[in-house]
């Protein structure tokens, strides 16, 4: 169609006919270009049509079906064909370099894969692109399994070495049936968040997030203070490991857990009374107001349920650990729960929802949750109240009482080797 003929066509078209005869042009126009293309470069190769140069080394050969990819959309041509002399005498069909690259679907692949995150299922691919070759499911699968395998390879190989890491967190995701990924979440001394590793397992159980850690701590991951400041969900396994190889950390128990933990043991017209006492003990500041809040929340139970005492007692002063350490209140928010974790692993059951089948004795559930977390990565920020990240810095640096014991009994003070050897849980 020339360009007059699409204006006198647009001029007698009704409105919802002008995008198609438009799109139609400019398909057209795409594949006469190409073709066009190609044609010069046979000229180029072979010389003028019926005037062939002699000294060439190619000659036109007739042609043959062929297609090329006009963005996402696969277009059929006739192409033409050329054959190149060799050295022996005898001849090749020889490719065209224009005819190579518009058989690329480098765009295609791309546009599958924005598609597949967009949460467009592999087998509904081929609708959404006019069902165009290579949108199958099985195709669509590979190229994720590919692109999944090169995010997983990021995630794992990334550098996690700084020195200002203050926090961690650790936090366990269901994956199906009896898969389960434990996640580490650093935060540093600028309040930056971090999703350092994964590791998967049966259970969110002591095993599997020691090896965690042990992964971690090979990669660098080293606490810029004397003490790490961990926020846990109440998981002894997951304490038990970051103490076992973390010396002296100061472990915070979340309070969003235990409070809906009490729940539980209480009668519905007791759930005010408990939010308020709760609310106290996040807006108090400082180890003595910390401790007053949560007597008040002993005392509330006490006269309530017994079960819902010892639940409370069970977690003990780690429920104000970073009251003790003496911080501005503004870091609470942050730091009395394990939220910064919970809320990029909500993101990552988002992302992971269409999987139905989880093979954990292949590679696919860590190519997934690799790519889950990354994308989750992306919407981080820092942390609330990090301007006073300096005072926990300084809070965590100082010796501990059980550093304070040790160094009674232990000539001289503690050296930076002791230090580190105690970062890593050797005695």
């Amino acid at each position: 169609m020339e360009l007059k003929e699409l204006i006198g066509h647009l001029g007698e078209a009704s409105v919802a006919d002008v995008e198609v005869v438009f799109q139609d042009f400019l398909r057209g126009e795409a594949r006469r270009v190409f073709l066009s293309v190609l044609a010069q470069e046979v000229e180029l190769l072979c010389g003028p049509a019926y005037r062939p140069r002699s000294e060439a080394e190619c000659r036109r050969a007739g042609s043959a079906k062929g297609f090329f990819y006009d963005g996402t959309l696969r277009k059929e041509i006739t192409r033409p064909r050329i054959r190149r002399r060799q050295a022996d005498g005898t001849e090749a069909e020889a490719a065209l370099k224009a005819y190579e690259v518009g058989q690329q679907s480098g765009a295609l692949q791309r546009m599958l894969i924005a598609t597949l995150r967009a949460g467009v299922s592999s087998r509904d691919q081929g609708v959404l692109h006019e069902n165009a070759r290579g949108t199958s499911s099985s195709t669509v699968s590979r190229l994720w399994s590919r692109d999944s395998a090169r995010a997983f390879e990021e995630f794992r190989e990334r550098d996690i070495v700084r020195p200002d890491w203050l926090i961690l967190m650790l936090d366990g995701i269901a994956l199906g049936g009896d898969l389960v990924a434990i996640v580490a979440l650093g935060i540093c001394a600028t309040g930056e968040k971090m999703l350092l590793d994964f590791e998967l397992g049966a259970s969110e159980n002591q095993a599997v997030a020691e090896s965690l850690l042990v992964r971690l701590i090979a990669r660098g991951f080293t606490p810029a203070t004397r003490r790490l400041f961990a926020v846990t969900d109440g998981s002894k396994a997951l304490k038990n490991a970051i103490q076992k190889h973390f010396a002296d950390v100061v472990i915070q128990r979340c309070l969003v857990h235990k409070e809906r933990n009490l729940r539980g043991y209480l009668s519905r017209k007791h759930h005010g009374e408990l939010a308020h006492l709760f609310k106290r003990l996040r807006q108090a500041q400082g180890a003595e107001a910390g401790e007053e809040a949560l007597k008040a929340i002993k005392a509330f139970l006490a006269t309530k349920n017994k079960q819902a005492q010892e639940c409370l007692e069970e977690a003990g002063d780690e429920l104000i650990a970073l009251h003790r350490l003496g911080v501005p209140a503004t870091l609470h928010t942050s730091l009395l729960s394990t939220n910064c974790i919970e809320n990029p692993m909500r993101n990552t059951r988002a992302k992971t929802r269409r999987v139905t089948r989880w093979r954990g004795e292949t590679t696919q559930p860590s190519r997934w949750l690799a790519y889950a977390l990354l994308e989750a990565e992306k919407g981080f920020r820092r942390i609330r109240g990090h301007g006073d990240l300096k005072a926990l810095r300084e809070a965590l640096d100082r010796r501990s009482t059980t550093q304070e014991a040790k160094t009674e009994t232990v000539a001289g003070p503690i050296t930076p080797e002791e230090r580190v050897d105690g970062m890593n849980g050797k005695t």
